[in-house]
């Protein structure tokens, strides 16, 4: 654990400075090392299809498949595996998903501009998209699957690691058959990004391929990206980044930094706040529940000289995950620019994001929220543009079409609306 105080302003740039040896600002994934192994696997599964997906799971995940699609009888197995309970809360956050994501959806539009000139927008979904869900995350089975059905994707392909009995989690069937995925497969890692990216006899080909995954995961999609097959977003490590004053509260701070540590090693959680007092108590607090582990672990204090630091940090560093903890957090709020996802005050945990809330938890990480936005329903859809005018709108604007294409030397594109008002 890092515990950084910055006195004077600049904040940023004095970090960076001090600390570039640092992983602050060096979030993402190490795909590099991992890029060539992961090509071999896309081009063993792009040449030899179910094949080698077979032989890739067995050699990565130690699982001999006989079937690679779940069968219906599976997934009925699983709905009776998995404790009542535990299958309400599904049901419960399914529903405020859906709740939250039919609020995303576009509807097509026609408008008269001026007179005889209609324009406006349709949104046509994509035909078959891949979801990516890591074994026993769930929760992520409902986050992707539930905004593409909303959108009206026909087919929606849900890739999930085998246990090593062969079998997929249950909690994940249950999930994304609830969700409305049309077929589940087993397959993991990047031979799933290759399967899903060109298709093979089980998995069909898709258009987008969405969801969280490892450093094997965010690899593979980058290479399949280059093969014209589109993606959600970038991605590296888990992080949050809290932003608190004196009035916050240091025993619910630090459980939500001592959570991230969860997402692995790597996983980053940072808080920005202007008090030493507060920035003592919560080292304090992480110390005492995680012990030494908290000194293997990325999580980071950072005491500015106000709260305007701490705010120019925060856009600066564009966190996955968001957290304002002070007296008065709308005026912090208007501020933010960048962030994938906001959680306002002491009882708005990323936790409640992650399962409950219905606000989606795949998310740009790495510093992407400066210019992506999380996963929501327009990542299932493409927007068509409309233009409807009539004899007499399109008179209105003749001249200056005419005019224009003349200009630019397009003769024939001016031609192609002078001949419309052409006398019989």
């Amino acid at each position: 654990m890092y515990l950084l105080y910055v006195e004077q302003r600049e904040m940023i740039r004095k970090i960076k400075e001090a600390y570039e040896d640092k992983d602050l600002f060096t979030r993402t994934l190490d795909l590099a090392a991992v890029m060539p192994g992961v090509k071999e696997t896309i081009a063993g599964v792009k040449n030899r299809r179910d094949a080698a997906l077979l032989e890739y799971t067995e050699k990565f995940d130690r699982v001999r498949l006989k079937e690679i699609e779940v069968t219906p009888d599976e997934i009925e197995a699983a709905k009776e595996s998995v404790d009542e309970n535990m299958v309400r809360c599904i049901e419960e956050a399914a529903t405020a998903i859906r709740n939250f994501h039919y609020r995303q959806k576009k509807r097509a539009w026609l408008e008269e501009f001026s007179e005889g000139v209609f324009l406006g927008e349709k949104y046509v979904p994509f035909d078959v998209v891949g979801a990516y869900v890591p074994g026993s995350y769930f929760s992520s089975a409902l986050m992707c699957v539930i905004p593409a059905k909303i959108a009206g994707v026909r087919e929606i392909v849900v890739c999930t690691p085998p246990r090593k009995d062969g079998d997929a989690d249950p909690l994940t069937l249950v999930a994304a058959n609830l969700a409305g995925a049309t077929r589940i497969c087993k397959a993991g890692g990047a031979q799933a990004i290759a399967a899903l990216a060109f298709g093979t006899e089980t998995i069909p080909r898709v258009q987008k391929i969405v969801g969280p995954g490892n450093v094997y995961v965010t690899a593979a999609k980058m290479a399949v990206r280059a093969e014209g097959v589109e993606l959600d977003f970038p991605a590296g490590p888990s992080e949050v980044l809290i932003i608190g004053d004196e009035t916050a509260n240091p025993s619910f701070i630090a459980a939500d930094m001592l959570a991230q540590a969860e997402h692995g090693e790597k996983s980053q959680a940072v808080l920005l706040t202007d008090s030493a007092r507060i920035a003592a108590d919560v080292e304090r607090e992480i110390v005492a529940a995680a012990g030494d582990e908290s000194r293997s672990q990325q999580h980071w204090i950072l005491i500015g000289e106000s709260i305007d630091e701490c705010i120019e940090f925060a856009n600066e560093y564009a966190p996955e995950h968001l957290e304002i903890v002070v007296r008065a957090p709308m005026e912090v709020l208007k501020r933010i620019k960048n962030a994938g996802s906001v959680f306002v005050g002491d009882y708005s945990p990323v936790a409640a994001g992650d399962y409950a809330t219905g606000a989606n938890h795949v998310l740009p990480t790495a510093g992407y929220a400066k210019l992506f936005s999380g996963l929501d329903v327009d990542h299932f859809m493409h927007r068509i543009t409309l233009q409807w005018l009539d004899k007499g709108g399109l008179g209105k604007i003749k001249d200056v079409v005419v005019r224009s294409s003349k200009a630019e030397g397009m003769e024939k594109h001016a031609r192609s609306v002078e001949k419309r008002f052409l006398p019989d």
